[in-house]
């Protein structure tokens, strides 16, 4: 009884104590969502106590006029201010809130940035495509392989893929190149049609994009290794997360079930073209893809084939992780916890963020 008792108080001096500790916040505002994690200090690694994810399109039409619309500032200011009163709810003592392609690419982002600062009280910092690769990679370094030397992870994105070329050394990863490719969901979108889309008109889709892939893996190597199994693939987006969840057929997205888990090519092929076959308004039924992804999900498609026809794989690791957790080992590390090896430890919170996979996790066969 007294040991019980003894266990019970521990564990109600810890809540109070990190109750008392500040919280961090990491923004990360693209091409397509906003997103938020909220989350505070624990035992080297980090604990979630809320997020927030809407999608926003703050890149729609930007490949056409070179600015951002009036109706997407709207829509991500909107958004802004939810992430704004959670970081004062939580009483967030530091943060870092980034912008990527949309707001590197637009012609009026200064305008925006102070929009965005005026009505929300937010400072956006525009970050490199080589910052978000890094910060990207920090966050998933804990689905790499131990057993690997290499490995690409990539990033869907709704005006970018970001590919990261990493070496794993001294129990590190390491992004050794990387490049941004100006193909994303939205404008592939734009660029090809939404409805229904027909095989030429996907396999032009892919076509775009493999000219680039084959310019990188020309650079570095790549295929090489992929094909000996030397080098893994790792995929941190919206496109695998939900090819991952049509996979596993699961009713609602559970990020629990999808992070960490193993695509294979073969199931992908399937997932695509289920969805190929598919008008918008059927695709919006499916519940991994809903409404607000279903005219952009198979420009992803044909990003995610180009990928795996570059790089024959036999399959991939989903991450639903990445920016957001590589920023907030990076601002707890300069606090003195450990940066990209950590134990990525989260509690249930908003937009659907659960348990993480920790360092040491295998992936699980999807």
């Amino acid at each position: 009884m007294g040991a019980h008792r003894s266990r019970t108080e521990r564990r109600r001096y810890l809540r109070r104590r990190q109750g008392r500790q500040g919280a961090y916040a990491a923004l990360d505002l693209g091409t397509n969502n906003c997103r938020l994690l909220v989350a505070r200090p624990v035992d080297g690694g980090f604990r979630v106590i809320d997020a927030f994810s809407r999608i926003v399109r703050l890149g729609e039409g930007l490949e056409r006029d070179g600015e951002l619309s009036g109706a997407a500032m709207d829509r991500t200011i909107d958004a802004l201010k939810v992430c704004a009163l959670k970081m004062r709810r939580r009483r967030v003592v530091r943060a870092r809130n980034v912008a990527t392609e949309a707001c590197r690419r637009a012609g009026n982002r200064d305008l925006f940035l102070d929009r965005v600062r005026s009505e929300t009280g937010l400072e956006i910092e525009i970050i490199s495509s080589d910052e978000e690769a890094k910060l990207a990679v920090a966050g998933c370094a804990p689905l790499i392989d131990r057993e690997v030397s290499h490995a690409l992870v990539f990033d869907i994105g709704g005006g970018s893929t970001e590919l990261m070329w990493v070496r794993r050394q001294d129990g590190a990863a390491a992004v050794i190149a990387s490049a941004s490719l100006p193909f994303g969901v939205i404008n592939l979108s734009e660029a090809h049609g939404t409805d229904i889309v027909p095989r030429a008109v996907y396999e032009s889709m892919i076509a775009d994009v493999e000219a680039s892939l084959k310019e990188f893996d020309a650079l570095h190597g790549i295929r090489p290794m992929i094909e000996d199994g030397a080098a893994q693939m790792l995929g941190t987006s919206g496109t695998v997360t939900t090819l991952a969840g049509i996979h596993l057929k699961l009713a609602r997205y559970d990020r629990q079930a999808v992070d960490g888990s193993y695509l294979s090519a073969d199931a992908i092929r399937v997932v695509n073209n289920q969805l190929l076959a598919m008008d918008c308004r059927a695709r919006a039924k499916e519940p991994c893809v809903g409404p607000a992804r279903a005219d952009l999900v198979l420009a992803g498609c044909a990003i995610l084939d180009a990928i795996l026809r570059t790089w024959p794989a036999p399959g991939l690791v989903v991450a639903d992780r990445g920016l957001r957790e590589g920023i907030l080992l990076g601002l707890m590390g300069r606090s003195g916890l450990r940066s990209a090896e950590a134990d990525l430890r989260t509690a249930q919170a908003g937009a659907g963020y659960g348990s993480g996979a920790g360092p040491a996790a295998q992936p699980r066969r999807a």
